[in-house]
């Protein structure tokens, strides 16, 4: 494996990263921008047409960096998988859904590992990132792997790597979040660290794939669970007529053993709706129930359900009836700023007053119309972000505080919105006058 390591060190090593996404794609501009020649493969021929143009198609990331890593000669994407013999490394960035029943779908990992092993070359690093449950990195795809005829550690290296983005997110970077690191053997470990180290400002090895595999899943496990938490303190603090935010920030002048999170109107993104899943349903693979994780999954799933409640209250209070209502949901995105709407809440509030019998609307200036999901296809225009298009309906959900929703004259003639992220407190403190707010 020699020369793989001295390939790293001089930056001679092409990597390959599969999938061009939210993940993929700032991960193979960061190494094409360490000075690596890198190679992102994608099925979808939009997204690699778009990369040969230099244009992004995620808006955080801006197109000076896709035009410039192409500009450069060292980054080029494909959707021909059998140049993946010609990498040194290759990086996983597929998806890793949920099915029906919550269960985990590692699909997407077992496609893309058998197309690597039908390319696998004696020499390579594989490094999976996409967030699974223990054991997949050192079982599954170590074994599909080895169905090239090479052996792991001898012939190959093989080593999991946790995802850690956090779309739209202004302190930390893909460069700048410390990068776990766990191979199978390690000589494995060794030559991710070694790849990473040489992108990255500062990679943690750990003793295995399992380690890395679990700390990804304590992560949002932890995020899942605290979240639940202040959403059923704000269930509760609203029966007793007390605002959960102001108890938040009370809470928060703790200078010590007290951490801050926010209610909402449920889980959204690739991470925390999903991930803490996959750990609960290998522990009962060993005889064991995650009580903590079931019970977070339970209270944030049936936030949506609260949030249109909180809508049917508030219209009733008005003398008026959720059904044949016309109500305005502003924002698909999961959270503030970005255009990912991956497991966004937002779909499942506009889904449930539709079929309460409510005339559904929504504004989002990163989504003009409403993409087709795995899961929802509404089929809907967005609403223009003005003063006038939002008095035309009977009650408006904030349903993601986009900074373009933070502007008190959009709602000088609002009767009624409910308010899940808090976004209004600011624009109408003081005394100063505004619509009627619920706070859900």
């Amino acid at each position: 494996m020699q020369e793989l390591f001295e390939k790293i060190a001089n930056r001679t090593a092409r990597v390959g990263v599969i999938g061009q996404g939210y993940v993929g794609l700032p991960l193979a501009l960061l190494f094409a921008e360490a000075g690596f020649r890198v190679t992102g493969f994608d099925l979808d021929p939009a997204k690699v047409q778009a990369i040969a143009r230099g244009e992004s198609y995620i808006k955080h990331i801006g197109p000076e960096r896709v035009s410039g890593a192409v500009a450069s000669g060292r980054y080029e994407a494909t959707t021909d998988f059998s140049r993946l013999r010609a990498c040194d490394a290759v990086l996983i960035c597929v998806p890793t859904p949920l099915g029906t029943h919550r269960e985990p779908d590692n699909s997407y990992i077992h496609s893309t590992a058998r197309e690597i092993a039908k390319r696998l070359r004696y020499g390579q690093l594989v490094v999976l990132e996409s967030t699974t449950y223990p054991g997949t990195t050192d079982t599954e795809v170590k074994g599909i792997l080895e169905e090239s005829g090479l052996q792991c550690s001898k012939e190959f290296l093989l080593a999991f790597s946790p995802e850690r983005e956090d779309p739209g997110r202004k302190d930390f970077s893909t460069k700048s979040i410390p990068k776990v690191v766990g191979g199978v053997d390690p000589t494995s470990t060794e030559a991710a660290v070694a790849l990473y180290g040489a992108a990255m400002d500062r990679v943690v090895p750990v003793s295995s794939t399992r380690v890395a595999e679990s700390a990804k899943l304590l992560e949002n496990v932890f995020r899942s669970v605290n979240i639940a938490l202040v959403n059923e303190l704000k269930v509760i603090f609203d029966r007793m007529g007390i605002d959960i935010w102001e108890v938040i920030e009370a809470a928060r002048t703790k200078p010590f053993g007290f951490m801050p999170f926010y209610p909402g109107p449920g889980l959204g993104g690739h991470c925390i709706p999903l991930d803490p899943f996959y750990l609960s349903w290998k522990a009962a693979e060993h005889g064991l129930w995650a009580r903590f994780i079931e019970m977070a999954g339970e209270i944030n799933t049936r936030m949506p359900a609260y949030v249109v409640a909180k809508v049917t209250q508030g219209l009733n209070e008005r003398g008026q009836a959720l059904k044949g209502a016309r109500v305005l949901v502003l924002g698909l995105s999961y959270k503030a700023n970005i255009d990912d709407d991956r497991e966004s809440p937002s779909y499942e509030i506009l889904e449930l007053l539709q079929e309460a019998g409510a005339q559904i609307a929504y504004c989002d200036p990163f989504f003009p119309r409403t993409p087709r999901t795995r899961k929802h296809d509404l089929e809907l225009e967005s609403v223009p972000v003005t003063p006038e298009a939002f008095a035309r309906h009977d009650a408006l959900v904030i349903s993601t505080a986009h900074d373009q929703f933070k502007d008190a004259a959009l709602y000088r003639d609002v009767p009624l919105v409910v308010d899940t992220r808090n976004t209004l407190a600011a624009l109408f403190h003081g005394g100063a006058k505004g619509p009627r707010v619920v706070k859900a």
